[in-house]
């Protein structure tokens, strides 16, 4: 991943020659010394910032594609017109800057503010309940389209929203400083007038069209998102909830590991070979301790990834010094020790549990809404009562391919779906979007576009030892997803390719 300076490129104030803008491939420039990109599709020539405003990922190595900039490094998509975020964790709009050609010279003048959108529709009130991806990724993009009305987020957690995903990598590494880790500052929502209320919501009245929260205060609304998230699974056996146990969701939980740390841990036992299971065993081996990954499976991620790249992905932690007990359960843990169900006894005085999440859909269920391994919503993402949508970790969505239901577990695409919840609720189009997330372990980064719940095909590309692999997952001799180490660009591309096979969830 490389970075751009402001010094890079040509002085686009100044100008360029025409000739050498061309079609669909962005130019690094700058502008008053802010690092500003050129992009010509037919005869439209945008100028936007040359950064995602997600990690500051460097989008002159982009794909630029159907009026959009995709980031290499997260796949954040952006409107070249606008700069609005179109999919993706970006959590801000692009900036825009004004461009003048003539006599076969291009220039880039003052910032430009796109105009604002109007809504088609607009609800009295709207209320979230839940700040998480799904519920920031909507209040932000209700106020970004030009909704003015109230809007009341209900976070049940004091530090959400946070980027979730850096818990499990290098925040708990302790490569990240604590200020990475929020979402927004606590101005953000007093500029853009977003209510945001520390609030477990309790019961959900449909009738009165209200939700009652502890302390017996209730908020009303015209239109609702349920972003209830999802709940990580504690195994039930013996000694699963002495203190020295953890899940690793929330930010409280990767502090709680990092101080127990700080306080001396040194042995963990990682219980489940999950994405975050295998992430924490990462980044606690950074940590320098002693790391046992204990699983039911034979071969972590191979169900996900197929042989060849799960392979890879043990050989880097094997490599990293995270000892394996594969083929085992957890039997019982004691405040020294994780007994496993063949008798061995693991020493441990920090355990993390990486076994799964629930969807927490018991608001919805209390309610009477349609619950079936998630809120069962269409693809507009509308529950059964058309002012209710459901959204994230917890929502239950028909799969465009498949024509089965969906519930993915990604952070990134939690925000996507949101972005699309507020523009079904505005009557705004939907642009459509691919599924997308990101995992690491140690050095070795995979990125995957597309879901595969099951496949029947692999066409693999390279080798993931080496940091230059590609692999398709065919069903029925259709791409459904890909997977890539070091293909950035190939990554992209088959996200564009996915979207024009019809395999994205635009809302209707």
């Amino acid at each position: 991943m490389s970075e751009t300076t402001h010094d890079q490129g040509p002085d686009l104030r100044a100008g360029i020659a025409l000739g050498d803008l061309r079609e669909s491939e962005p130019l690094l420039g700058h502008v008053d010394g802010e690092p500003v990109l050129l992009v010509r599709q037919g005869r439209d020539i945008h100028a936007i910032s040359a950064r995602c405003t997600h990690y500051g990922g460097p989008l002159h190595e982009g794909l630029v594609a159907d009026g959009g900039i995709r980031c290499p490094w997260h796949h954040a998509c952006f409107d070249l017109a606008s700069g609005a975020v179109r999919s993706g964790p970006a959590p801000e709009a692009l900036r825009c800057w004004a461009v003048h050609s003539e006599n076969g010279r291009v220039r880039v003048q003052g910032e430009h503010t796109p105009a604002a959108m109007q809504p088609r529709q607009t609800p009295r009130s709207v209320l979230i309940v839940g700040a998480g991806a799904a519920g920031d990724a909507t209040a932000h993009e209700l106020r970004a389209c030009g909704y003015r009305g109230p809007i009341t987020l209900l976070a049940g957690e004091a530090d959400t929203p946070v980027d979730r995903p850096n818990l499990s990598k290098d925040y708990l590494a302790g490569k990240a400083p604590p200020e990475w880790l929020p979402l927004r500052s606590a101005e953000y929502w007093q500029e853009r007038r977003i209510e945001r209320v520390q609030a477990r919501a309790g019961r959900l009245d449909l009738a009165a069209r209200c939700v009652l929260c502890d302390g017996a205060r209730s908020y009303t609304y015209d239109a609702l998102l349920l972003a209830t998230g999802a709940q990580p699974v504690r195994l039930p056996i013996a000694g699963a909830e002495l203190p020295h146990v953890h899940t690793l969701r929330t930010r409280a939980d990767a502090e709680a590991i990092r101080a127990a740390i700080a306080a001396g841990a040194r042995r963990a036992v990682i219980a489940g070979a999950s994405f975050i299971g295998l992430e924490a065993a990462a980044a606690l081996r950074a940590q320098g301790l002693e790391v046992a990954v204990v699983a039911p499976e034979t071969q972590p991620l191979a169900r996900v990834f197929g042989q060849r790249l799960a392979d890879a992905v043990r050989a880097v932690h094997a490599r990293m010094g995270t000892r394996f007990h594969l083929g085992r359960k957890p039997a019982a843990i004691d405040p020294e020790a994780v007994q496993l169900d063949d008798g061995t006894r693991l020493d441990a005085d920090l355990v993390v549990m990486g076994v799964g999440v629930r969807p927490d859909v018991a608001l919805a269920q209390r309610a009477g809404l349609a619950v079936d391994n998630g809120i069962v919503v269409g693809a507009d993402y509308r529950s059964g009562m058309p002012e209710i949508w459901a959204a994230g970790d917890v929502a239950s969505v028909p799969d465009p391919v498949t024509g089965t239901r969906r519930r993915i577990e990604h952070w990134a695409w939690a925000q996507t779906q949101g972005r699309q919840v507020a523009r079904s609720m505005l009557g705004l189009p939907v642009p459509p979007a691919v599924p997308f997330f990101w995992s690491q372990h140690g050095e070795l980064t995979i990125g995957y576009v597309g879901h595969a719940a099951q496949w029947d095909a692999l066409e693999e590309d390279g080798d993931p030892e080496r940091g230059d692999y590609l692999c398709r997952y065919l069903q029925d001799g259709r791409v459904l997803a890909v997977a890539s180490i070091g293909r950035d660009l190939d990554s992209l591309r088959a996200e564009v390719e996915l979207l024009h096979a019809g395999a994205g969830a635009p809302a209707p």
